[in-house]
């Protein structure tokens, strides 16, 4: 695994012809066990990551030992929470592309292929996502669970944010897009949800597409430990804590605004940040 030192300004991209390098994100606390297996998937990838960040969010196990053990730079972030441990380590990685996924996931060997592939052949292209399917659980319930959840979760997010959400177990984007909103997302509010409000900051005018071969294997354990109605709670609030400023009405109105521009060939920034949803 390389690790590229290369950093630019917001808002410049990688050098045309040159292929982009993709920084892998991992927020754990207490997770070493999975987090094993999910360096193990990466370490499979048919097409390597540049480097893996593996956020230590005040672990009281050997989650940075194990991290350390795969090859990965941990990150110590004391401040708990998924959205203080996610910030730092998007502040620290160092690749042209953020993918991220979480320590009870597991990688398809393809994965990072088909985000670098997907990025370098749209150079407009802010943020990618995907589905999942569960890795445990009833085994007839683990792609139809998975995908009632999930499906779910996308159709109520959709309609709070005018165009398809991040899911933050499966989804990448580009690292100076996150320079230009890192100021604004909500790091230090332990109940935010944390790819919620980057789908917020990134804006209705971000071309932000689904891409359903952009698979991904996670853990059905929030249904069993009772974890699933804290989500849940926490969605109400990522998506109020952004009114009336983000309210749908006006951020459907900015995306239209921005995608006629686009039709009409009229906005450069528009061309580029137009929302397609696939």
């Amino acid at each position: 695994m390389t690790t590229t030192s290369e950093t630019r300004p917001p808002g410049e991209r990688a050098p045309a012809g040159r292929p982009t390098t993709v920084s892998v994100v991992i927020p754990c606390r207490d997770d070493a066990v999975l987090l094993r297996r999910c360096l193990e998937s990466l370490a499979a990838q048919t097409s390597p990551p540049d480097e893996i960040v593996v956020v230590d969010n005040a672990s009281s196990d050997d989650t940075a030992a194990v991290a350390r053990a795969a090859g990965a730079r941990v990150v110590v972030e004391p401040v708990p929470g998924v959205s203080a441990a996610s910030a730092a380590g998007y502040d620290s990685a160092t690749g042209d592309v953020v993918a991220r996924l979480d320590a009870d996931c597991e990688a398809p060997v393809d994965w990072i292929a088909r985000v670098r592939e997907r990025f370098d052949l749209d150079p407009g292209l802010v943020a990618l996502t995907g589905g999942a399917r569960f890795t445990d659980g009833p085994v007839l319930l683990r792609r139809v669970g998975a995908a009632l959840y999930l499906g779910a979760y996308v159709v109520a997010v959709s309609l709070a944010l005018g165009h398809v959400p991040l899911f933050g177990s499966n989804c990448a984007f580009r690292r100076d897009d996150w320079l230009r909103v890192r100021g604004e997302v909500h790091r230090d509010d332990a109940l935010m949800h944390d790819d919620i409000d980057l789908s917020f900051h990134l804006g209705p005018e971000a071309r932000i597409r689904y891409d359903h071969r952009l698979g991904m294997r996670v853990s059905a354990r929030p249904f069993r430990t009772g974890d699933f109605s804290v989500r849940v709670r926490r969605g109400f609030h990522s998506v109020y804590a952004h009114w009336p400023e983000e309210h749908p009405r006006r951020r459907v109105a900015r995306r239209l605004r921005a995608v006629v521009r686009r039709r009409l060939g009229t906005s450069g920034v528009a061309d580029r940040r137009g929302v397609q949803l696939r």
